[in-house]
């Protein structure tokens, strides 16, 4: 795949999408996680590069949303999914989400909504899945106890890339192999040339040593199981609490992790602990034994009369001797005592096997002094025996957990990739639980002479936008107290009906309808029928008049939209607010001859409907929002709109109301006037 090819990917970013395993799958399904493991790659970057190869796959120019109002709803609708989503990364992966004139897009998006649908959003799943994140790769692993070895400088590029973790040094011969086991613990050759050398030191020859890398630098998978424990384990709590199907033991897999420190070190092995323990209390213990010792050798002098004769003393001074002499003549049994107590100490503080007790029992001579002092040499010979003992141990620990777990790091990333996933899917199933959605039909765009266009599910539907028991998403109430709507369109249409009666909400619900149609996803309504447009173009009420250069642009606007909005879907709300009424009442009727003339689909709401209808000329089709009355001051009103009715005005509803009220010509001559 020429990744450059793809929209908004250039050079730089082609180069990092280069470097992953399978970024071509990842592009193809949007995998915003994967996309994002690429070098400076940020999850958002990730969902815009997603969304330009998925525009790319389904050639489709990203023009859809034709204005700024189309481009709102969209973004509104989208952050209702949004709001339901547990994780950044579903909320970033909803941005491949977008409305398409593509059917294969569509009808691709389709397929995974309705499985999506099926979904139950658990409150287990979704509470498990608050701790879940895409995986990270540790970037700072560096092990310096080890290297490796090699005379040839291909082999030095190949074995810095396999494995960054460890240095790789030039040698020539054995010679330095000597010198380069003086500076590490281990060294491996991985030249053939060098079977056979004999060099004091851990120095081994392994020419496949690149190829195994959980062998020989364990550390890499350990790293990336602990920087990612707690997110693995987050996802293996989704699959139990979901219907997820995992295709891995993940009872295996918990248990693996359960042998994995926080640092990446093995943990649970006691044997291990008690080794780490031994070599990081050997300085404290052996003081205290030293204590210990001294302090019963003090008891046992203040305890005990010590008689020395004359002639003795004058002896021993003689003899150069000192309290050492004193304590192997009077008190040697007591001597014994406490240098035994000593090591019995050290021995039972470090919980030391028989051959490290041997060596410790040394730390203690049997020769007098006080105070009692430890045997340096003897106590570096105990430290370096732990921990030689406590290093191999961890090594070979470490090699089996990191072959354990390297055979575990696909079946990790899939679960989280999956609990990731399935967090899209069940924003989309709470999303149409919360609205009361259906998935719409999709049918073929109205025919020219206004009859059906297509037959689906036994009966004949007509094109353009049919919607049975709608609710827009986008009212700040709850969805419960949306008042149903129900509207068909299949041309160019006036939608008339009084102020505050629900004509902008209903513009509203159909561009909402169609743009989740045209992503592919379920709609807020009973039942729906819905063709798939070319583009939408939805016009926002202007605030106030316009002046002349802002009147002559709008007028552009649609002269452009005029002479080329086959297939369009045009919803404009209240035009005529742009200039004076009269000249606002052509307008609007020349652009709906023009739409009709081009068979667009197309819904103005206009309170100059009843004019407009009088100066365009073709039959054009005027829906209204009727008012049934007024109750208590307040409008009585049946939202869905009336098909081929024109609504009455709010003024004209008042002065019914009056005429009815009082006993005046006046009101009644002035009701007239409306008729």
């Amino acid at each position: 795949m020429e990744f450059e090819s793809i929209p908004g990917v250039g050079a730089k970013t082609a180069a990092a999408l280069a470097e992953l395993d399978d970024a071509e799958r990842a592009l193809e399904t949007g995998d915003v996680a994967a996309l994002a493991e690429a070098p400076g790659i940020t999850q958002g970057r990730a969902a815009r590069i997603a969304r330009g190869a998925i525009r790319r796959e389904h050639d489709d120019d990203g023009a859809f949303l034709a204005t700024d109002r189309a481009r709102e709803v969209y973004r509104e609708v989208l952050g209702l999914l949004a709001d339901r989503t547990v994780t950044s990364y579903a909320e970033a992966r909803l941005e491949t989400f977008f409305p398409s004139g593509a059917r294969s897009r569509v009808e691709e998006v389709r397929e995974f909504a309705r499985e999506a649908m099926e979904r139950d959003a658990d409150a287990a799943a979704i509470d498990a899945l608050a701790g879940v994140e895409p995986l990270s790769e540790p970037r700072d692993v560096t092990v310096r106890d080890r290297c490796l070895a090699t005379a040839d400088a291909e082999r030095y590029r190949e074995a810095t890339d396999a494995m960054p973790e460890l240095s790789v040094e030039v040698v020539e011969d054995a010679r330095g192999l000597a010198e380069l086991a003086r500076g590490y613990s281990t060294v491996i050759a991985i030249d053939e040339a060098f079977a056979g050398v004999d060099v004091e030191g851990d120095v081994r020859v392994e020419p496949d040593a690149t190829e195994r890398p959980a062998e020989i630098v364990p550390e890499r998978a350990l790293a990336f199981f602990a920087a990612n424990r707690d997110r693995i384990r987050a996802a293996i709590d989704v699959h139990r609490a979901s219907d997820l199907d995992p295709d891995c033991d993940l009872d295996a897999l918990e248990g693996a992790l359960e042998r994995l420190d926080d640092d990446g070190t093995p943990a649970g092995d006691a044997e291990l602990e008690r080794l780490t323990n031994a070599v990081d209390d050997l300085d404290a213990a052996v003081g205290t034994s030293e204590s210990v010792a001294n302090d019963r050798l003090r008891e046992s002098i203040r305890e005990q009369d010590v008689t020395v004769e004359g002639s003795d003393l004058l002896s021993l001074v003689e003899q150069g001797a000192g309290v050492d002499s004193l304590l192997s003549r009077e008190l040697a049994d007591e001597y014994a005592a406490a240098v035994e107590a000593a090591r019995e100490n050290l021995i039972d503080a470090l919980d030391l096997d028989s051959g490290e007790a041997e060596i410790a029992r040394r730390a203690f001579g049997e020769d007098p002094t006080f105070p009692v002092e430890h045997d340096e040499d003897a106590i570096s010979r105990l430290r370096e025996e732990l921990q030689a003992a406590r290093d191999r141990r961890a090594t070979r620990l470490k090699t089996e957990l990191a072959q354990d777990l390297a055979d575990e790091r696909e079946n990790a990333r899939r679960l989280v990739r999956a609990a990731l996933e399935l967090d899209v899917e069940l924003a989309v199933a709470r999303f149409a639980a919360d609205f009361e959605c259906t998935m719409p039909d999709l049918v073929e765009p109205a025919a020219a002479d206004g009859g059906t266009a297509a037959v689906q599910n036994g009966r004949e539907r007509a094109g353009g936008v049919a919607i049975e028991g709608g609710r827009s998403p986008l009212l700040d109430v709850p969805i419960e107290e949306v008042d149903p709507v129900d509207y068909e369109v299949g041309g160019v249409a006036l939608l008339s009906g009084v102020n505050s009666g629900g004509k902008t909400s209903t513009l509203d619900l159909v561009a909402a309808v169609v743009i989740l149609t045209h992503m592919g996803l379920p709609v807020p309504a009973e039942d729906a029928d819905i063709a798939l447009f070319e583009d939408l173009h939805y016009h926002a009420k202007t605030q106030g008049t316009l002046d002349a250069g802002a009147f002559e642009s709008t007028v552009r606007e649609f002269a452009d939209l005029a002479t080329g909005g086959e297939g369009s879907l045009v919803l404009v709300d209240e035009l005529e607010s742009i200039t004076e009424p009269g000249a606002s009442a052509k307008i609007i009727a020349g652009i709906l001859e023009a739409l009709d003339e081009n068979d667009a689909t197309g819904v103005f709401v206009s309170h100059l409907a009843g004019e407009i209808r009088e100066t365009a000329d073709f039959e054009v089709t005027v829906d209204g929002i009727e008012a049934e009355g007024l109750v208590d001051g307040e409008l009585q009103v049946n939202r869905s709109p009336v098909k081929d009715h024109l609504a009455r005005s709010t003024p004209e509803l008042i002065v019914e109301k009056l005429a009815g009220e009082h006993d005046s010509e006046f009101y009644g001559e002035l009701l007239e006037k409306f008729e």
